[in-house]
């Protein structure tokens, strides 16, 4: 999980109103809190960076699981300090926590002075400026936001509701009409873009579909617009997020959008590379493989969420597959793409998980040779079905723990190990930072198979003279600590047009 706290570099009248936005969990919240920033920058507020030096604090929370909700409130509770010692005058939750909690979250954590639901986002900067002028505002009672749109996919229609980051900007929504798509918050050369919102999947373990609603997809053409205009602003990789972008287009009446809009993401001016994150296992197709593994400027990266590998678990979890059909779908990715970068995150502890079970995730993590797993530990989500599940069935918490440790320790070891595996090949690196390595000039990026933020970085020594951020290197992957690459400068070099 991250937490950022950011502004764009735009000067604005030192007199207006400011807000500093702090921002947890996942890129679609990054988009979110992008889109809000908009928001208030068109409705007369000034961002900053420092909570320190804001008039409203507005905290964009995380409400996935029981670690992130924590951090959550202990973020608001660190802006509520900063109230106290009159060095801003508001504090306001936004975001997934908001979302789900509502009025409870409000009644229970007093410190903020109003926590706001996704249906006040269109309004946000009139929401902020009332409370600033001392207004109580009335937070939402939690619902489930699936039943505010058709149960059929290409019936729906998401025009009346508010569905957080997929605005179209300078399209057609009269409230954003001459407003850009969002407020960089963020400078670096990467930028996350949604292509969907919400989940039609019913996973016993996930709360997310109740409070981020039913699955809606983007128009291509919005998803476009927008991509132009991040390469405009210097961004060099787009990174496609969404609960579920195998699912992008099936809304729309085509489930195979995604293959079609990726080769026209990749074709806009100034980008390099793209990115697609969260893939089902279940509902990848040879279509999708191919498009991701072979088109030009989209990376071979398979963010693949297998959550587990036993089938009785996955069957109890309300997902499919099995190790067979797991190791099929890989080996189909690396006929296709042998560097491909592959990443997942698996659940440990599931209710009624067997030591057998448990041991059949072991050795098909052993077999399957991820480039990073992620390793969570099991916990009861209010209202998901498999909180409700029979007690007797449930772990003790000793015993999750103990498994967490013992498989992290085995993707500790198998991670590093594929990592070393990618000693001597030829890879490209995104510049993300420029470092001093012993006294000499290197720089921090990602190669195409790293995502950002949790996949790993690449050192590239014997950096060039006047080598910037966002520019793409050529090198030869000479070591490795860890997940992280360590590799020395080739010939080529791709300068940033930043």
């Amino acid at each position: 999980m991250t937490k950022t706290s950011a502004a764009p570099t735009e000067t604005a009248p030192a007199d207006l109103l400011s807000v500093a936005m702090v921002t947890l969990g996942c890129a679609r919240n990054e988009v979110d809190s992008e889109e809000l920033a908009g928001r208030l920058q068109a409705g007369g507020f000034r961002l900053v960076a420092d909570p320190e030096d804001a008039d409203t604090v507005v905290v964009n929370t995380c409400g996935f699981v029981e670690a992130a909700k924590k951090d959550s409130v202990d973020t608001l509770l660190e802006a509520a300090d900063l109230k106290a010692a009159g060095k801003t005058q508001a504090v306001v939750a936004v975001g997934c926590m908001a979302e789900r909690y509502g009025k409870d979250l409000a009644e229970s954590l007093p410190e903020a002075d109003a926590v706001l639901g996704f249906d006040d986002y269109p309004d946000i900067a009139a929401r902020l400026k009332g409370i600033l002028a001392g207004e109580q505002h009335h937070s939402h009672t939690p619902q489930d936001r699936r039943k505010l749109l058709a149960v059929s996919p290409t019936s729906r229609d998401a025009s009346a509701i508010s569905v957080p980051g997929v605005s179209d900007g300078l399209g057609g929504t009269g409230d954003l009409l001459g407003m850009p798509f969002r407020a960089r918050l963020d400078t670096g050369p990467m930028a996350p873009l949604k292509l969907a919102s919400g989940c039609d999947r019913r996973c016993t373990f996930c709360a997310i579909p109740a409070f981020r609603g039913s699955f809606v997809s983007r128009r291509p053409s919005d998803v476009l617009n927008e991509a132009r205009w991040l390469a405009e602003n210097g961004t060099r990789e787009v990174f496609l997020v969404s609960e579920n972008n195998t699912s992008y287009g099936k809304d729309l009446g085509d489930i195979r959008l995604l293959e079609t809009l990726l080769p026209e993401v990749a074709a806009i001016d100034g980008l390099e590379w793209v990115r697609v994150s969260y893939l089902q296992p279940a509902e990848m197709r040879p279509t999708l493989i191919d498009a991701l593994a072979s088109t030009p400027g989209v990376v071979p990266y398979f963010d693949l969420s297998f959550q587990h590998a036993s089938a009785t678990v996955l069957r109890r979890m309300k997902r499919f597959g099995d190790p067979e059909s797991f190791l099929g779908l890989l080996e189909q990715v690396r006929a296709k793409a042998p560097e491909a970068g592959v990443r997942s995150n698996v659940i440990v502890g599931f209710p009624g998980e067997t030591e057998e079970e448990f041991q059949t995730l072991c050795d098909f993590l052993e077999a399957a040779r991820l480039d990073v797993t992620g390793v969570f530990g099991y916990s009861d989500e209010d209202g998901t079905e498999a909180a409700a599940f029979d007690a007797s069935s449930k772990l003790d918490q000793d015993e999750i723990d103990a498994r967490v440790a013992h498989l992290q320790d085995l993707v500790e070891e198998l991670t590093a190990q594929r990592a070393e595996e990618r000693i001597g090949e030829t890879v490209q690196v995104l510049v993300e930072s420029l470092v001093d390595e012993d006294g000499e000039p290197a720089v921090v990026g990602r190669a195409a198979f790293q995502g950002p933020e949790v996949d790993g970085t690449t050192l590239v020594l014997d950096a060039p003279r006047g080598v910037k951020v966002g520019d793409l290197l050529t090198a030869e992957v000479t070591g490795s600590e860890g997940v992280d690459l360590i590799a020395g400068l080739q010939v080529s070099r791709q300068e940033s047009s930043r």
